[in-house]
């Protein structure tokens, strides 16, 4: 399974084309509205802004950790951009883990596919970057914020 070849929709329901994304660095990011990492919207908005000529930032909505991010797409939207501005891509709200995991979510947590490491994600927040040709770099804990060096370092 290659990253650019995975279907998963945006928050409109428009088919997102990730193979569009070559040539730049994309950082996947299941997010909640309603968790204690939420404000990170900010720095991720602030990560895309300075980058965006070599980083995509992409936003992935998922409700399994706490019911924190219950609303409605539209909801989700909305909350987005009142509240933190934001200009970068999110998708539909998908399952990160378990029965019904997303092919994203497959490969950004499974060795077998992404070919580097396996990984599990333990909460909203949680951030995968890959590199310009769809290869697995690393992930970061929520813990670790967006304009974290540990990030910036990729970006340099």
């Amino acid at each position: 399974m290659n990253l650019y070849d995975i279907q998963i929709q945006d928050i409109s329901g428009n088919e997102i084309d990730l193979s569009k994304f070559k040539g730049k660095k994309i950082l996947f990011v299941n997010v909640a509205s309603k968790c204690g990492f939420t404000p990170q919207y900010d720095g991720l908005q602030e990560l895309y802004d300075v980058y965006k000529d070599k980083l995509m930032i992409i936003g992935v909505p998922c409700n399994q950790f706490g019911g924190q991010e219950s609303g409605s797409l539209g909801e989700i939207e909305s909350f987005c951009k009142l509240n933190y501005g934001v200009s970068f891509l999110i998708t539909e709200k998908v399952e990160v883990k378990g029965e019904n995991q997303h092919d994203l979510y497959k490969w950004l947590t499974k060795k077998e596919f992404n070919r580097i490491k396996n990984s599990s994600v333990k909460w909203n927040f949680q951030k995968y970057l890959i590199d310009e040709n769809g290869e697995f770099i690393n992930y970061y804990y929520s813990i670790t914020k967006p304009m974290s060096k540990k990030i910036l370092k990729h970006l340099a």
